[in-house]
């Protein structure tokens, strides 16, 4: 990314979240990435003043307690945080949850891909676009 703000992962499959790592690792993404659980501990964390907001937010879907479209929902009617451009990565390829990702403010929707070479071009194309991006302060 083209800035130094932190990148928030919200993933509840510490493997997925593992595999994140390693691709910005691999692809030498500078930005601090913050992973948490589900869409109740991410918008703790948003909503914590203390707490730089991020440059963008990549947002599973299927999670417990809250998970991403509902997440969604809320954050997206926050002032203070609805600015932030999220990017949803998952497994779900079901029509609905792309609807509701896109009718709810998704600036992309990924899915992830099984494969870890795929899945770090996909991380790659993210990161691209979102370099070359102008983001809001």
């Amino acid at each position: 990314m083209h800035n130094d703000k932190s990148i928030l992962l919200v993933e509840d499959d510490r493997v997925d979240a593992m595999t994140v790592r390693r691709a910005f690792s691999d692809l030498k993404v500078t930005n601090k990435l913050v992973a948490v659980g589900n869409g109740e501990e991410a918008l703790v964390f948003l909503q914590n003043g203390n707490n730089d907001k991020p440059c963008l937010i990549l947002l599973d879907i299927n999670m417990p307690k809250m998970n991403g479209i509902e997440f969604l929902k809320i954050a997206k009617n926050d002032h203070g945080i609805k600015s932030i451009p999220v990017v949803i990565l998952t497994t779900s390829q079901e029509e609905r949850d792309r609807m509701e990702g896109f009718s709810n403010g998704v600036a992309g929707y990924m899915i992830k891909p099984v494969d870890y070479l795929q899945f770090v071009e996909t991380m790659r194309t993210i990161q691209m676009y979102w370099t070359l991006s102008e983001i809001p302060d």
